[in-house]
């Protein structure tokens, strides 16, 4: 009794451990955002090459996926968690002795590789230490805990950089001594895979099987656009808020960005109790309207349409996240699930680094303000796309 006792107390500890790991692993990724506005004064950085520490971002964390995604099956949980913790430990010392742009690009690839090792295997170990009548919701706090990750980096760096002394500096020594206790967190964690093999490091495929082809499309489509809405917002709100709206104070920034991540994460709670196909149609919708509030926004210079469009659209993403991801998971095949997701995941990794592109090329011609208005608009015409082909579909099934 004693013995069952004291594994359920490891094991409750280890689900704890895992997802205080995952949190500060993802606020990692996105602390610096923030910083833009600084880094482009100190190192002389053009829209283009902010762009391009942007994207590099997004191909680490793909990188990441498709070569370790399942990598844990094999080895262990632990041995995939660990060097992705020790990858963000890295990419923090990049960033605070950061001199020149050449460490920005190298620190922003080191913090995608470290998201793309955590992505999948946090989920995963999470939802493995979970007791078995709680592995729903431990699905759950791992999508939630990785949103909400997510929006405490800007958070945390803005209050920090704002009122406090060294802002390149501080929040990455900051950073560190969390990542430690993390470190700490995985090494004493319980490996809940007992079955493992020999390291073998294949990159993986991304294929859809033919028979669940176009559910998966139907279910892709929303995701991308919702991922998309994501990546425009995080592209366009550091320099319209500064060099548009003239609001530089770093902390107004951390915080609308954190309430867009805010909104994903309570979205995901909300309406578990419809169908799939409905809550992907309600997210298409509510992207629309969101977008459309920060286009306006952008073009009449109102910050407080802009921060509701922010939160509307981080509703939007998060009913179609979470829709998108069920829906393809209730078709794949067992042995084909993990290929499936990975090529789900990255599809949505794809989505968020478009606008981030698009915008930085095009700012280089209309400037940041136009820019982002011409990407809300194509997000619009996607979501509204989205919506048709959703609402066609049902149609043709009822």
């Amino acid at each position: 009794m004693k013995g069952q006792s004291r594994t359920t107390s490891r094991m409750r500890w280890g689900f704890v451990g895992a997802v205080y790991a995952f949190l500060i692993i993802m606020m990692g990724t996105t602390l610096p955002t923030p910083l833009y506005p600084i880094y482009s004064k100190a190192f002389d950085l053009s829209p283009l090459m902010v762009t391009i520490i942007y994207a590099v971002y997004a191909a680490g964390v793909i990188g990441g996926l498709l070569v370790f995604g399942q990598l844990s099956d094999r080895i262990g949980r632990r041995y995939v968690l660990l060097p992705g913790v020790i990858l963000s430990v890295i990419s923090a010392l990049i960033f605070l002795c950061a001199t020149n742009v050449g460490f920005l690009l190298a620190g922003r690839v080191v913090s995608g590789l470290s998201a793309g090792l955590f992505t999948s295997t946090a989920t995963a170990t999470i939802v493995n230490l979970a007791p078995d009548d709680k592995k729903n919701q431990a699905s759950t706090i791992a999508s939630s805990v990785n949103m909400l990750g997510l929006g405490f980096g800007p958070l945390l760096c803005g209050l920090l950089a704002e009122y406090l002394p060294h802002p390149l500096r501080l929040i990455f020594v900051v950073d560190i001594v969390m990542l430690i206790l993390a470190l700490i967190g995985i090494w004493i964690m319980p490996e809940p895979i007992k079955d493992r093999q020999s390291l073998k490091v294949n990159v993986q495929k991304l294929s859809v099987p033919k028979e669940i082809r176009a559910t998966f499309i139907y279910a892709v489509i929303p995701v991308f656009v919702g991922f998309s809405m994501l990546g425009l917002f995080t592209a366009i709100s550091p320099n319209f808020l500064g060099n548009i709206l003239s609001i530089h104070n770093k902390a107004i920034i951390g915080v609308t960005v954190f309430f867009i991540f805010c909104a994903s994460t309570l979205g995901q709670l909300l309406f578990k109790q419809q169908p799939d196909s409905k809550v992907l149609t309600l997210g298409s919708v509510t992207l629309i309207v969101g977008v459309i509030l920060v286009g306006v926004s952008l073009l009449v210079e109102s910050f407080l349409m802009l921060f509701i469009g922010a939160l509307v659209s981080g509703l939007g993403q998060a009913f179609s996240f979470r829709a998108g991801l069920s829906t393809v998971n209730s078709v794949a095949p067992e042995d084909q699930r993990a290929e499936i997701t990975s090529t789900f995941f990255t599809i949505a990794y794809i989505a968020i680094s478009i606008p981030v592109v698009g915008v930085g090329l095009l700012e280089l011609g209309l400037g940041v303000q136009w820019a982002g208005i011409v990407f809300s608009m194509i997000v619009a015409v996607l979501a509204v796309v989205s919506f048709l082909l959703l609402v066609t579909r049902g149609k043709r099934e009822a």
